[in-house]
């Protein structure tokens, strides 16, 4: 019984993280059905006439921003039926699309700011705020963006100087009879001014959390109350009913039982390493073998365990919560501070999930129909760049502390 206990109590333990998830999943949900995010993008879309690739770069940026701040990936999803026809009919592809939406989100998720998901709860595994080691975060996220946007950029102006180059060319017809024969590229929802506040409400709150979080001390309770509070504004803004608001609230949220459960599940593991001393036997032996060790080695080594690690947990927050206990006092071994293996974390297994079968991407490649070894021909320039910038940001802050 103790272990089954364990569970039990260690999601008792998580319930803080737990309902800010769900709070922020609800937030998403209403925001979704206001229709905020949809009008924007179609307006857009319609004022780019003449100049396509601007709806790329935007829709790029916005999934970068959407990844580094609230970890968005499923939830992406829902774009891919709004923004295929589109972009088939500016002249690209379907793997433009996926690399607008899902290459664009995971890069930036791989250099989180301030994303609940993954850096939040991983530093908070790990004993830290999650403000530290933020800055260079940032860096590699400025970076991680610029290499996206070049790379598409590169790619689109291939496809639409030569059809052919399409790397998903022989499937073109297929792709537009699927996607095409309900678009009418001249119906555009409006973008009404209650669906711009509603979207500028959504922008605003990670700063007041950012914020809050520096400066008032606030943790996951304070951060749930500020989104919930957001919300609440949104509710009586956006003009629905109360029963859509509940209803879409409550969708919303039920879309991310599933990681709030890995949280709390994963923490029941963590409570039964340590109250078996299993961790505690772990840390010793990992101290006593990584005592003595380069801060640029260990911490290079660090990054290759979390991207395999990527393969066997695809779960961002449930590997956080799994491995930070154990990763991050390593850390204290060697004498670098604990937030470069938080980072580690998040760059190396997000190289692995541009891949990993066990991910999210063969989702999107099986709703689209595209072929996994087109994307891996697609996608491995890009997993070389976040690996190269992230070993680099890495090595530069363990020789800051090594000095």
């Amino acid at each position: 019984m103790d272990i089954p206990k364990s569970m039990v109590e260690g999601t008792i333990e998580a319930v803080d993280v737990m309902v800010f998830i769900f709070v922020l999943g609800g937030m998403i949900g209403v925001i979704n059905r206001t229709g905020a995010f949809n009008s924007g993008l179609m307006s857009l879309a319609n004022r780019t006439k003449g100049n396509e690739f601007l709806i790329v770069f935007s829709v790029s940026v916005l999934m970068v921003l959407g990844g580094t701040t609230c970890g968005i990936e499923e939830e992406a999803v829902a774009f891919y039926p709004i923004l295929v026809p589109i972009f088939l009919a500016l002249g690209y592809d379907a793997i433009v699309c996926v690399g607008a939406i899902f290459l664009a989100s995971s890069m930036g998720t791989a250099f989180s700011t301030i994303n609940p998901f993954s850096v939040v709860i991983a530093s908070n595994a790990a004993g830290i705020p999650f403000t530290e080691g933020i800055g260079f975060r940032a860096i590699g996220l400025v970076l991680g963006a610029t290499c996206v946007i070049a790379y598409l950029y590169w790619y689109c102006k291939k496809v639409k100087a030569d059809p052919s180059f399409s790397y998903t060319y022989e499937d073109r017809e297929e792709f537009r009879q699927r996607y095409m024969k309900n678009f009418d590229p001249n119906i555009v929802p409006e973008f009404t001014v209650r669906r711009k506040l509603v979207l500028l409400l959504f922008c605003i709150a990670f700063p007041i959390m950012i914020w809050g979080v520096m400066a008032g001390g606030w943790w996951f309770p304070q951060m749930a109350a500020s989104f919930l509070t957001i919300t609440i504004i949104i509710m009586f803004i956006s003009g629905l009913s109360e029963k859509a608001i509940v209803e879409s609230f409550t969708e919303g949220a039920s879309e991310l039982v599933g990681v709030s459960l890995i949280i709390g599940l994963a923490r029941g593991v963590n409570l039964v390493l340590e109250q078996g001393m299993i961790s505690d036997t772990i840390l010793d032996y990992m101290s006593n073998l990584v005592s003595g060790m380069p801060g640029s080695v260990f911490i290079l080594g660090q990054l290759v365990v979390f991207i395999f690690l990527g393969l066997i947990v695809p779960s961002s927050s449930g590997l956080a919560v799994l491995s930070m206990p154990i990763m991050a006092p390593l850390a204290d071994a060697v004498g670098i501070p604990r937030d470069i293996v938080v980072s580690a974390y998040n760059w190396g297994q997000y190289a692995m999930l541009f891949l990993a079968p066990t991910g999210l991407v063969l989702v999107t490649l099986q709703m689209l129909h595209i072929p996994f070894n087109k994307w891996v021909k697609f996608v491995m320039p890009m997993i070389g760049c976040l690996l190269l910038i992230g070993s680099i940001l890495l090595v530069i802050q363990v020789s800051m502390y090594s000095v």
